[in-house]
């Protein structure tokens, strides 16, 4: 059965082991922790899932900007990652899902992801582009995405812009 649960200090090192396994680099738990040090992080969006108390997942909602007439904090989901003899087992839907959940519950207005589309489109995310935001990075439409949540409006457009602490991912 899986468990997912907010991050604790304690988590720090199993997070990071699980974002190397599935990475297959360090890069993304080096992400993990300069955004957890950064005024961009949300400790209750940091979410890991646990197989008989074994952190075998992690996934990481935190603050990016939406650039257009003015400038929005949205959410960015980066990284989620799951230990590669976990996977295709649920755990990143569940953490997905339950992430989802806790961002709504928070009033967050929408959720940017870079990723597989077969995988982000099951929980309602949609091409950028329907949404006009635009990437910061030359890749195809259908892999950089929007879901909307309860306090969306039209006015979240314009051009996604990373903090630094994503630099060298």
């Amino acid at each position: 059965m899986i468990h997912i649960r907010c991050e604790t200090l304690l988590d720090y090192t199993a997070i990071a082991e699980v974002n190397t396994l599935a990475f297959g680099q360090e890069n993304e738990a080096q992400l993990v922790e300069k955004i957890r040090y950064s005024d961009r992080y949300i400790s209750e969006l940091s979410l890991v899932a646990e197989i008989e108390n074994v952190v075998v997942g992690h996934i990481l909602f935190s603050y990016i900007d939406l650039v257009g007439k003015e400038t929005l904090q949205v959410l960015g989901l980066a990284p989620m990652a799951v230990n590669p003899q976990f996977q295709r087992q649920g755990v990143g839907s569940a953490l997905v899902q339950t992430g989802l959940e806790k961002a709504h519950t928070k009033g967050e207005a929408i959720v940017i992801v870079l990723g597989h589309p077969q995988f982000y489109t099951r929980f309602g995310f949609q091409p950028s582009v329907v949404y006009e935001i635009e990437s910061p990075f030359p890749v195809p439409e259908d892999v950089f995405m929007v879901k909307p949540l309860q306090s969306y409006q039209k006015k979240y457009k314009g051009k996604v812009v990373y903090p630094a602490a994503f630099d060298g991912v």
